[in-house]
C-alpha cells in the first residue's frame, strides 16, 4: 500500500515537473526590463476560484520591481466591490532566468511562474502551475504597458492559453476600469 502511494505521488510530481518543462520560457530573458507598471489584460485559468470569480473581475494595476536578492517583488491592485485591494507576491528566481517560484502564505499553493514571451515595452504573457493539497490548476496572464492590446496580441493570448488545454470559458479578457484609488474612469 506504502509503495503504491509513493509511486502515485513520485508520478504526480514528475508530471507536474513535466507541465513545468513544456512551458515555454523567453529566450534572453531580461529581468530589469520587465520592471515597472503593467495592466492585467487577460486571465485564463481553470481553477475553481477563477470559475467563481469569473463574472466580478476586472482589469487589474501590476508594479514589478527587482529586490536587493534579485527577486521580483510584484504588487497588484484590483477592484473589489466599491474598493481597491492590494496584494503584494515575492517571486523567487529559480536558476532558470525568466522561471520563478511563489508560495502563497494564506493559501499554501505553490506557484511556478513562467514569463512565457514579452516585448517589455507592449506585452507579456505569463503562464503559472499552481499546485496545493487539493490539486492541481494552470493559469496564464496577458499584461500589457497601456489599457489597450492589439486583437493579434489578444489573439496570441487565447491561442496560447488554449494550448496549456484551457477552454473558452476558461479565458477572460479582462473589462477596463479607471485607476485603482482614483474616482473617475
Amino acid at each position: 500500500m506504502q509503495a503504491t502511494l509513493l509511486s502515485i505521488l513520485g508520478l504526480a510530481l514528475l508530471g507536474t515537473l513535466h507541465a513545468q518543462d513544456s512551458i515555454p520560457v523567453q529566450a534572453d530573458f531580461q529581468q530589469d526590463k520587465l520592471t515597472g507598471r503593467w495592466y492585467g489584460i487577460g486571465l485564463a485559468s481553470n481553477s475553481n476560484w477563477f470559475k467563481e470569480k469569473r463574472h466580478l473581475m476586472k482589469m487589474c494595476t501590476t508594479i514589478i520591481s527587482t529586490t536587493a536578492e534579485g527577486n521580483l517583488e510584484v504588487t497588484s491592485t484590483y477592484p473589489k466591490g466599491d474598493q481597491c485591494v492590494t496584494r503584494n507576491s515575492l517571486y523567487t528566481k529559480t536558476e532558470q532566468p525568466g522561471r520563478f517560484s511563489y508560495t502563497s502564505p494564506r493559501w499554501g499553493s505553490k506557484h511556478n511562474i513562467n514569463v512565457v514571451e514579452t516585448n517589455y515595452e507592449e506585452y507579456a504573457l505569463v503562464a503559472t502551475q499552481i499546485s496545493k493539497s487539493t490539486g492541481s490548476s494552470t493559469m496564464v496572464m496577458l499584461y500589457s504597458r497601456t489599457k489597450e492590446l492589439s486583437p493579434e496580441r489578444l489573439e496570441m493570448f487565447t491561442q496560447f492559453s488554449r494550448e496549456q488545454g484551457l477552454t473558452d470559458d476558461e479565458i477572460l479578457i479582462l473589462p477596463q476600469t479607471g485607476e485603482a484609488g482614483s474616482t473617475g474612469r
